[in-house]
């Protein structure tokens, strides 16, 4: 399966090229911008993918430091560099959405699989538009927004989730989901009965698996939400969590491992995804 590789995907590759040139020769960041007119920060962000490279004649001055000589390999990571400036699809957002969030939405364009975690609410690309609406309501008093924001946000949440159904390369999605954030009414009963709907029908398509951890067993929760990327072999995988005040993203092989683990263990004590339907039918008449 061909990987999507948006302006992201291509910053991300640029950046892990970039660290393996200077590792390769030796230098710490400090030492490979002296003398280049721009700082360390600059690079250190440009190398995990946060940042674009604008100039050219800054990758330049960074390839002729590190002896990259061979035409090819230059014209290759020029491409990057000029790529990773192209326009994000969801561009037009950006101007109300939080920290963190538009390379969050570039990473999840252009990744091949998803494994999510949340207790506390329905995972976002399972989430049906008038529950999605919901949480922005109940949150509009407290943050003061419009509601022109909350139907953006509502609106481009809609749009992430065509990824599941598109007839490209559809993301492949893995869920789990707490039976508390099931249980935690938004909007209203009838909101929470056509969610349930929503996920049964997701959980329905090849490329998607949710499961439920009933609150009853004793098992391994984590207390954040997070979700783990992987994209093809050239970008590594990432993990990211908007649990605080800001999203944080991390590709540490360390912590991706540890993630990881963390996934599968809520995995094995959680329901087959086989009992999810029934599970959400007993959820629906209770309410």
């Amino acid at each position: 399966m061909a990987a999507r590789r948006g302006p992201t995907y291509r910053r991300r590759e640029l950046g892990k090229e970039l660290r393996r040139l200077r590792e390769g020769v030796g230098l710490t960041i400090q030492e490979a911008v002296a003398g280049l007119g721009f700082s360390d920060t600059k690079l250190g962000r440009v190398e995990t993918g946060h940042n674009s490279l604008p100039k050219a004649e800054d990758l330049e001055k960074l390839l002729n430091r590190y002896g990259i000589e061979d035409i090819d390999d230059r014209e290759f990571l020029m491409s990057l560099q000029r790529e990773s400036l192209s326009r994000d699809r969801f561009i037009r957002f950006r101007h109300f959405l939080p920290s963190g969030m538009p390379m969050y939405m570039g990473l999840e364009t252009d990744a091949l699989e998803a494994r999510a975690w949340h207790p506390t609410l329905i995972y976002g690309l399972l989430q049906s538009e008038a529950y999605a609406r919901a949480q922005f309501m109940t949150a509009k008093p407290i943050n003061e927004t419009t509601t022109a924001f909350v139907e953006n946000n509502v609106r481009l949440r809609m749009q992430r989730k065509e990824r599941l159904t598109c007839a490209e390369n559809p993301l492949t999605l893995r869920v789990i989901l707490d039976e508390a954030a099931l249980r935690r009414v938004m909007g209203s009963a009838e909101v929470m009965k056509g969610q349930y709907e929503e996920i049964e029908r997701l959980n329905a398509l090849d490329n998607v698996t949710v499961q439920i951890l009933p609150m009853n067993v004793p098992a391994y929760r984590s207390d954040i939400n997070f979700l783990i990327l992987n994209f093809d072999a050239r970008v590594d995988p990432i993990v990211t969590s908007d649990a605080g005040e800001m999203m944080t993203f991390t590709d540490k092989e360390l912590d991706v491992w540890k993630y990881n683990q963390r996934f599968d263990a809520m995995r094995s004590e959680a329901l087959g995804p086989s009992a999810t339907a029934e599970f959400l039918h007993q959820l629906a008449q209770e309410l």
